[in-house]
């Protein structure tokens, strides 16, 4: 009989059919581009270190804000009053540079008898974050999929944050915060719980 030769085995690769290997070779290139040799020992190891990185960075492409929204609660007794999440920490990067955005998000919904579990709120904001992003798209993002999946009576979403394309570069303004917002519903259309959102996050 003779003997079977064995298949070749075809490196994993993405859903845009690009593998690891790819990705690695990627950043040796930037790396000699910056000037260095990423043969030497400091740096031999890096590319595989970057590519370990921004699977965490960029993780969000690979999950569902509406399959984490999903699961909900109608044990509320009546309460019909602004659900609040304060100072959601937020690690994004910015898809012009690919630079930080670092900052905090204040989140707020009037649930109609039924409740979402809070972590799922900030599970939301990890999403939409650990993807490439603007500030102003991100912030509709993260009201939009919580207005149409949970269909509250409405959605408040306030975001500041640190933008490292303007910080660590360009025009070197490290103390300029970003501010962006998103109302939906009664806090679009309500300007006493609008207001008492805003009250909430200063206080």
């Amino acid at each position: 009989m003779d003997a079977v030769t064995p298949k070749k085995k075809l490196p994993i690769s993405n859903k845009n059919g690009i593998t690891r290997e790819d990705a690695e070779k990627a950043v040796e290139t930037l790396i000699k581009w910056a000037g260095d040799n990423p043969k030497r020992e400091g740096l031999k190891d890096t590319p595989k270190r970057v590519i370990n990185a921004y699977k965490e960075f960029f993780a969000g492409y690979q999950s569902s804000p509406e399959d984490v929204l999903k699961k909900t609660f109608d044990e509320v007794n009546g309460y019909n009053d602004i659900v609040m999440l304060k100072n959601i920490s937020l690690h994004s990067h910015c898809e012009h540079h690919m630079v930080p955005i670092i900052g905090k998000v204040h989140l707020a919904y009037l649930p109609i008898k039924r409740v979402v579990g809070i972590s799922k709120l900030a599970r939301v904001v990890d999403i939409f974050a650990k993807r490439l992003q603007t500030q102003e798209t991100m912030t509709q993002q993260i009201g939009e999929v919580i207005h149409k999946t949970l269909k509250p009576k409405g959605v408040a979403v306030y975001i500041e944050a640190y933008h490292q394309c303007m910080t660590t570069r360009g025009v070197l303004k490290p103390d300029v915060s970003t501010v962006t917002t998103c109302f939906l519903g009664s806090f679009k259309n309500n300007a006493k719980i609008e207001n008492k959102f805003i009250n909430f996050i200063n206080n």
